[in-house]
């Protein structure tokens, strides 16, 4: 009877661990899919600049060339800022779910879901202000700016309100988990010193 169920136990374990690896390889095509397009609006906006400043120097002097000039800069940032929210999901992806990202910055080491979350929120709150700051620029007077910034501050505010909750949470997880780390120290100090003394 134990040789038809150990069978069956490695039958289960082996299933589950293809279903885990088939996993994994789902989440890699994601990884790859995300930094394909992060990839593909780098050179597309690296298109978009030379092509806006060749046309900027081919109309020196013209009016108003300066202003497009200005806007196609910071339509490239706002391009640039997507690009690099995908590149921080799909480097976020591979640290948690597959491995660790090496020769990179510390700051795009991801660690936690909450350190993916809280970079990708910064990215996003400048994002939406190039955005607006772009929209601003071709303002002619409208009423319509006033309410579409309205929108963008009520935006910022609550995702401010956010990470700050969120960082917040992420602090008192931290300390929690040093705090019960540090108990294993502190609970083998007086046994150590007891048979310290009990030995002199």
């Amino acid at each position: 009877m134990s040789q038809p169920r150990s069978s069956t136990r490695r039958v289960r374990a082996f299933t589950v661990q293809r279903a885990f690896g088939f996993s994994r390889l789902i989440v890699e095509l994601g990884v790859l899919s995300s930094f394909a397009f992060s990839l593909a609006l780098f050179v597309a906006a690296i298109v978009q600049a030379y092509i806006s400043i060749a046309d900027a120097f081919g109309h020196l002097g013209v009016a108003d060339s300066t202003k497009h000039l200005l806007i196609a800069a910071v339509e490239q940032t706002d391009t640039l800022l997507v690009a690099m929210a995908l590149l921080l999901i799909s480097l976020g992806m591979q640290s948690l779910f597959i491995g660790d990202v090496k020769n990179v910055p510390d700051w795009l080491h991801i660690r936690t879901f909450e350190d993916l979350k809280q970079k990708l929120l910064g990215v996003v709150v400048t994002a939406i202000a190039v955005d607006f700051f772009s929209v601003a620029l071709e303002w002619n007077g409208g009423s319509d700016v006033l309410i579409y910034g309205a929108a963008v501050a009520a935006v910022i505010l609550s995702i401010g309100t956010y990470s700050i909750i969120l960082s917040r949470q992420s602090a008192q997880y931290d300390g929690s988990t040093e705090h019960q780390s540090g108990h294993p120290d502190q609970a083998s100090s007086p046994r150590q010193t007891g048979s310290e003394e009990a030995a002199g």
